[in-house]
């Protein structure tokens, strides 16, 4: 196959008419057309586990931002935002064409948890809980769901975790099961 040149379109048809009685035939030609291309922006959330207080200290709690961001980049993908609270984080970032949502939660849990054993101020049993939300982000609300991010501190003056989850997922249209959601 080759690639079309400018103004072409990805297909053409010809017709030819070849030594044969029985009249012209058609021939399709394809053409590769090179590019795959994908925004999709992505609003993740997940709590330590059970939402235990173990981004209490606020340099941890910045550090862990800091390595989560860097580990969102590090599986290809486009780090936004990262922030959160004392026992939660938000993952604001762009998904990579060729990382599925559940590898890139997989991977950046278990490398910050890696981290947070053994940074210093480290909690040796320092864990994420197993499930977490993940919610998409049109281009025109961008910009709104990261300074929610960086409205956490006071957010959660008022609100629990598991208030806010819930306020999410019903604003999603995500029903959940409260027996299985909360680990």
């Amino acid at each position: 196959m080759r690639s079309p040149s400018q103004g072409q379109r990805p297909w053409a048809m010809s017709t030819h008419q070849p030594d044969r009685p029985n009249g012209p035939t058609i021939r399709l030609e394809y053409y590769v057309v090179p590019q795959s291309l994908s925004r999709v922006w992505l609003h993740l959330v997940f709590s330590t586990k059970n939402r235990r207080a173990f981004l209490q200290k606020e340099t941890f709690r910045e550090e862990m931002f800091r390595m989560l961001s860097h580990h969102v980049e590090q599986m290809g993908c486009v780090p936004v935002r990262c922030g959160g609270w004392i026992d939660h984080v938000h993952v604001v970032c762009g998904l990579s064409r060729t990382v599925t949502i559940a590898d890139l939660i997989e991977g950046i849990k278990t490398e910050t948890s890696k981290w947070a054993k053994k940074a210093p101020h480290s909690v040796s049993t320092f864990a994420w809980q197993t499930g977490y939300g993940a919610f998409s982000v049109s281009q025109s609300n961008l910009s709104r769901v990261v300074k929610y991010v960086d409205d956490q501190p006071k957010h959660h003056r008022t609100m629990s975790f598991q208030d806010e989850f819930r306020k999410l997922c019903e604003k999603h249209g995500i029903e959940i099961d409260e027996r299985y959601v909360w680990d």
